[in-house]
């Protein structure tokens, strides 16, 4: 949660208290709907809407952006896109020869709840960013 925090709207003060570092996806969830309530960002938020194409005009230095609702495609111009997935999707859990022999646990980032599973085990944390450095180091501690 520590990398997750909004700077100027933080776990403490939506929740009132101080929260573990790794909560579930609902508490997340419920934090971040705060922060939308807090910013007045609600009408601007479109969901169940595929995104079909996003286009940079060089000239203008737009991007179009062209969306497909409910099969409505709509059109439209902005200054800035920001292409946001992740912790709230479905994860998308490699394939590598070997995984149906191995007798251990494979886990994705998303479904990891609590470093004490992996007390006295020893683990191998593939990864490239956040989140794998965070629970390598939350299982270290064990």
């Amino acid at each position: 949660k520590e990398a997750l925090e909004f700077a100027d709207y933080g776990f403490e003060e939506h929740f009132g208290k101080a929260i573990p570092s790794y909560p579930p996806r609902e508490v997340l969830f419920d934090y971040i709907k705060g922060r939308i309530d807090k910013a007045g960002v609600r009408d601007w938020i479109q969901f169940n809407t595929t995104v079909r194409r996003v286009t940079y005009d060089e000239e203008t230095k737009l991007f179009t952006v062209v969306t497909d609702c409910e099969n409505v495609e709509t059109t439209q111009t902005f200054d800035y896109v920001v292409c946001a997935a992740g912790h709230f999707s479905t994860p998308n859990v490699p394939e590598w020869p070997g995984f149906e022999k191995f007798q251990g646990r494979i886990l994705h980032a998303h479904d990891f709840r609590d470093a004490l599973e992996f007390a006295e085990k020893d683990i191998l944390v593939i990864g490239t960013s956040y989140s794998a450095e965070d629970i390598a180091s939350q299982c270290y501690k064990y």
